[in-house]
């Protein structure tokens, strides 16, 4: 079923292209989406799950190396070890309460910041008919180089009215 999930989007949001009030607020930190379309026949959450982490998509190290057609890692983990069950099904408030607070950790944002945030990510939060949240994995998880990201959060955003499947991460470097 992983071919069945075509890729259609992807949005980037660079903290570093705001200006701060203060110049290091930033922090180096970023959000990737990447938009996948869902097949015309219906399927379960998991079969889902299984079909994004066997994208070609989900083969990203968000350290700068992009999307790898053979990649073995996937933000700080080997990707070999990330399966359904590290997903944990959300709500809406548990995963806006994560991700803003992770932007805001270090004082306001910037008005523009802010905005493209919720159009981007908390639009998006609040369609979702399921939201899961890839949970932490574990020392034994992170790969060779992978402790390269002080903050990793990772969520699947499932809208079936939209007939797409969001790849949300958050994170910085």
């Amino acid at each position: 079923m992983e071919n069945q999930l075509i890729h259609e989007a992807s949005a980037f949001i660079n903290f570093r292209d705001y200006k701060f009030q203060d110049s290091r607020s930033h922090a180096y930190r970023w959000v990737d989406i990447k938009h996948l379309r869902l097949p015309a026949e219906p399927v379960g959450a998991r079969e889902l799950l299984v079909a994004l982490i066997g994208h070609e998509q989900f083969r990203d190290d968000y350290a700068g190396g992009g999307v790898l057609s053979k990649g073995t890692r996937h933000g700080p983990y080997w990707l070999r070890l990330i399966t359904p069950d590290v997903y944990e099904a959300v709500s809406r408030k548990k995963a806006a309460d994560v991700l803003w607070g992770w932007a805001r950790q270090f004082g306001d944002l910037p008005a523009e910041l802010e905005t493209g945030l919720q159009q981007e990510v908390f639009d998006r939060l609040t369609a979702a008919d399921h939201i899961y949240c890839l949970n932490e994995l574990g020392d034994e998880a992170i790969h060779d180089w992978g402790r390269v990201h002080g903050d990793f959060h990772e969520f699947v955003l499932i809208d079936r009215s939209a007939g797409r499947i969001t790849l949300l991460v958050a994170a910085d470097d």
